[in-house]
């Protein structure tokens, strides 16, 4: 009984902090604080969740997809920049 509880309720606070994010995002765009380009950077992993989840049909095989190609695009970004930064492109 207090496990679930518990669990709700950490799951109600991480709720409200993303809504609070995402409120201060949006005002933050709207002041001309952040750009929207970058803001939208924010929005490739549920991208990849929503295409890979239509793909695959299952929330646990979707989530583990995204992870990986996260992962991969990471690596790809890393060894980019690495070879720029290197050979000063």
């Amino acid at each position: 009984m207090i496990d679930s509880l518990a669990v709700g309720l950490a799951m109600g606070l991480i709720g409200i902090g993303v809504v609070g994010i995402i409120i201060s995002g949006i005002r933050n765009v709207f002041n001309g604080k952040s750009e929207f380009k970058r803001i939208t950077v924010m929005l490739v992993p549920v991208a990849v969740f929503v295409i890979s989840y239509f793909t695959m049909g299952s929330f646990e095989q979707a989530g583990v997809a995204t992870m990986a190609f996260m992962i991969i695009l990471m690596l790809i970004s890393i060894l980019i920049t690495g070879t720029r930064g290197t050979f000063k492109f």
